[in-house]
């Protein structure tokens, strides 16, 4: 079979490659699926990557196939599998509990405290960018055919349901919490996807990025599904708040880390503040009101978090959100899939457009490996 790998640690080494298809038995106890790969998201991981920023070869395998946004449909199953069938859709969840930590042992790996992880696409295991693979039937998560057609979405949706859902669990020190009013830093993929799982929940939202709103497609779908949208180059997140009023929760996913400053400071009374960005540069950021900054964190009962990977329950919550927001703004959801890529041997297509998003406007960028 088809696949897209690299050679990890080594510069634009992006490549196609020929690979044995998995059989459902390489899978053990029976619990294995071979699932058909239908399309399969590309993104800023991908490309870093590439990049020879990060990423490990599975044992055995001087390369790394690269994927880890994923979607497709059963093939076929192994004899002890009893909640897929074939011709069911599913998408796979990305981290695996294989280390030695405390939290891979019980299941909860997106904890894992170990800096030797396993995670499809990106560290030991192979990722999705390919016609098939094989996985246990414990890490798939089954897709209902009404949602098949953003159902790849649902990845990196997983993301923010498990920020929102810590921001929950954490606010539960407040016995009683009833948050009305959320800000979004960054309205990118990521960032569009919490404005909806925000709205979804019945938060008054505003979405923040550099971009005039003129002519920008993610202003107008922030619009489209309730949201209002400003750009910080006109009105900066702690200025907003004249307007708005400062706010209960705010989701930052902007990959600018000195922003962080000025969401702290917009935060309300017991409030609290989710990070999604992984910031690897070495910025740093002068002049910060610190002292004002520990005041009202204090004084404020006011909590920040990061959030980064994701468990079953939070693709499973993502489900819910998607079909959600499929019957209340129909199509809102395809509009964010503005690029598709047909073929994974157009590999170098996909790469331009990651490598140059602005130019190409790209919200989300993904191949469609075979059709629905």
């Amino acid at each position: 079979m088809k696949a897209i790998a690299v050679t990890p640690k080594q510069t634009n080494s992006i490549r196609l490659v020929e690979m044995d298809t998995p059989k459902v038995s390489d899978v053990p106890d029976g619990l294995g699926v071979l699932v058909e790969v239908l399309r399969v998201g590309a993104c800023g991981t991908d490309r870093e990557i590439n990049n020879g920023e990060y990423g490990v070869a599975p044992d055995g395998f001087d390369f790394l196939v690269l994927g880890h946004e994923n979607f497709g449909r059963v093939a076929e199953v192994g004899a002890n599998v009893r909640d897929l069938k074939p011709g069911d859709y599913v998408v796979a969840t990305v981290r695996r509990p294989r280390g030695s930590s405390i939290y891979d042992k019980i299941g909860e790996q997106d904890f894992t405290t170990d800096n030797v992880y396993f995670e499809r696409g990106i560290s030991r295991l192979h990722g999705y960018m390919a016609e098939f693979y094989a996985e246990s039937t414990n890490f798939l998560v089954k897709i209902p055919p009404a949602i098949a057609e953003i159902a790849v979405l649902l990845e990196p949706l997983s993301i923010v349901e498990k920020g929102l859902k810590q921001a929950s669990d954490i606010q539960e020190r407040l016995k009683i919490w009833q948050p009305k009013t959320a800000a979004v830093l960054g309205v990118g993929n990521v960032g569009l996807l919490t404005v909806m799982a925000l709205r979804m929940r019945g938060y008054e939202v505003h979405g923040f990025g550099l971009d005039k709103p003129e002519g920008f497609m993610n202003a107008e779908l922030c619009h489209a599904i309730g949201a209002t949208y400003d750009s910080t180059a006109g009105t900066s997140i702690a200025a907003s708040t004249e307007k708005y009023g400062q706010y209960d929760l705010i989701f930052e996913c902007t990959g600018y880390s000195p922003i962080i400053f000025d969401a702290m400071q917009s935060l309300n009374e017991n409030g609290i503040l989710v990070l999604a960005s992984v910031t690897g540069g070495t910025r740093k950021t002068d002049q910060v009101p610190s002292d004002l900054i520990n005041q009202m964190f204090v004084l404020g009962n006011r909590a920040m978090v990061g959030t980064v990977n994701a468990a079953r329950e939070n693709f499973e919550a993502g489900v819910k959100d998607l079909a959600l927001c499929e019957a209340m703004y129909a199509g809102w959801l395809r509009r964010m899939l503005t690029h598709k890529i047909e073929g994974l041997e157009n590999y170098g297509q996909a790469f331009d457009i990651l490598n140059n998003s602005a130019k190409y406007k790209a919200i989300k960028t993904y191949f469609e490996v075979a059709k629905i």
